[in-house]
């Protein structure tokens, strides 16, 4: 059974990003704390390419504390992250494949091709549908279970965070709203896609609400069918 957490800040309308898609800073240093506490707390870290492509690398658990109580856990300092990308394009040459971590891979067999030759994924995980044009997340499920992963951290992006809410994917929600208005047609919101209709949309239950300074921190469990599978 593994308990997939998504996490993410908001601007007060519900952007995650300006319209030209900058990296975020509307979040405050009590938001990052949050943030590096959920990855800590995980076995494995779940990021779209895009998102990795915009920002270059990935938050690294920082704070000795928690690094410490990983290794007591019997878990590695940094949890693996795992990069999901149906084509497997992605440039070699970002600061990511720099970092200390362990670099797993969540693709297609097509998307697998340009990396097996290499040494840039420590783990390459070929999940897809029976046409191979997208991800299976019942396969990749059922792939990280063996591995042992149990609880992971899903970062974004909005495309990504749409077929993981359809396919049943997210158990959890962190948002946090920022004391800011973006605006723009184009600006991201924390989910993309074509959208659920009012049936199909997601359901949650608010768990808990704390106010910290000018942010809200919201906690809320998704409701999902019954998985017969796990």
């Amino acid at each position: 059974m593994i308990k997939t957490t998504l996490v993410l800040a908001m601007t007060a309308d519900g952007k995650i990003s300006d319209a030209a898609k900058s990296p975020p800073t509307f979040s405050s240093d009590r938001d990052y704390a949050h943030l590096e506490a959920q990855i800590a707390a995980a076995d494995a870290i779940l990021v779209g390419s895009g998102t990795l492509s915009d920002g270059g690398s990935i938050v690294l658990v920082q704070k000795p504390e928690l690094i410490q109580a990983r290794i007591d856990r019997g878990q590695p300092a940094q949890p693996p992250q795992i990069i999901c990308s149906r084509s497997g394009k992605i440039d070699a040459q970002l600061p990511f494949f720099s970092q200390p971590i362990d670099r797993w891979l969540l693709t297609t067999k097509i998307g697998a091709r340009n990396w097996h030759d290499r040494s840039s994924f420590d783990r390459i995980l070929e999940c897809e549908t029976p046409d191979g044009r997208d991800l299976d997340w019942q396969a990749a499920k059922n792939e990280l279970v063996k591995l042992g992963i149990k609880n992971i951290c899903f970062l974004g992006g909005s495309a990504l965070a749409a077929s993981l809410f359809a396919a049943n994917f997210i158990d959890e929600l962190w948002l946090t709203v920022c004391p800011v208005i973006y605006g723009g047609d184009d600006a991201p919101t924390p989910v993309a896609g074509a959208g659920f209709t009012p049936e199909s949309a997601p359901k949650l239950t608010l768990l808990s609400v704390e106010r910290i300074d000018q942010e809200i921190f919201l906690h809320y469990q998704v409701h999902k069918p019954i998985d017969l599978n796990n």
